[in-house]
């Protein structure tokens, strides 16, 4: 992922999430929801499968018609995870805040609580997993778990922290590192006899709304060998806190 110079006007289609306002009927109708629904498992020899409980939004590049391609992906996947706290949550828990919030609304929550400077504001600086914490955190009293990975080779490590995160929090988790720096969600993991499976929401697609089958054909939303991530990358995970199920 190289951060690129260019902003193009970008064809989004129809319908951009740029139309979400305050208004309820909208950033929840325009978003797929639970793109991972009706996803085959990985292998026919998973014998234990978790993945998150109830619903979550799928946000991505240019989703609200912003060109944030090459530096927004960590944005898009805390929205991905606040749209799990705004539409899961008790309401005396997680609803500080309605919706989930804007790219600005992100680097302005991150300024005001000191963690970045003001020249933060209006950059396209990337962000990761400890940012997605004190975000989720400030706007939803959410605390979160971080689990450092010091090589992708080690991931199989966390397999169990996933389950047990999955069966008792339910909420998505957010995934990144160093040579491997894109950002993603994990909404699941499964564990068969000879490996085992992360369900990965890749928030990189750019282009007019898919559909939930598209977005699973093109492989945006699909299952990843844990294998088959970088093996010299180290990785940090999100885990949120939320109320247990």
């Amino acid at each position: 992922m190289e951060e690129t110079e260019k902003t193009e006007c970008i064809d989004w289609g129809g319908h951009v999430c740029g139309q979400i306002t305050a208004n309820s009927e909208t950033w929840d109708d325009i978003l797929v929801k639970n793109a991972h629904d009706g996803l085959p498992q990985p292998s026919s020899d998973c014998d234990r499968c978790s993945v998150i409980s109830g619903d979550c939004l799928y946000y991505h590049y240019g989703c609200d018609g912003k060109d944030d391609r090459g530096w927004g992906c960590g944005y898009r996947t805390i929205q991905t995870m606040s749209s799990w706290l705004c539409l899961n949550q008790p309401q005396s828990v997680s609803h500080r805040r309605r919706h989930p919030p804007s790219l600005p609304e992100i680097q302005q929550t991150l300024v005001e609580i000191g963690d970045k400077p003001d020249s933060f504001m209006g950059s396209r600086e990337w962000i990761g997993t400890f940012e997605a914490s004190l975000v989720l955190d400030q706007l939803y009293d959410v605390p979160c778990r971080i689990v450092h990975v010091r090589y992708g080779k080690e991931l199989d490590q966390t397999v169990e922290d996933l389950h047990n995160h999955f069966l008792t929090r339910g909420s998505p988790v957010m995934m990144g590192g160093d040579r491997d720096h894109s950002s993603k969600g994990i909404l699941g993991v499964c564990t068969g006899k000879q490996e085992s499976y992360l369900l990965v929401m890749d928030p990189h697609y750019v282009g007019c709304p898919l559909d939930k089958n598209s977005l699973q054909r093109q492989g945006w939303v699909s299952w990843k060998p844990v294998a088959s991530m970088d093996q010299c990358s180290f990785y940090n995970l999100c885990l949120p806190l939320s109320a247990k199920k």
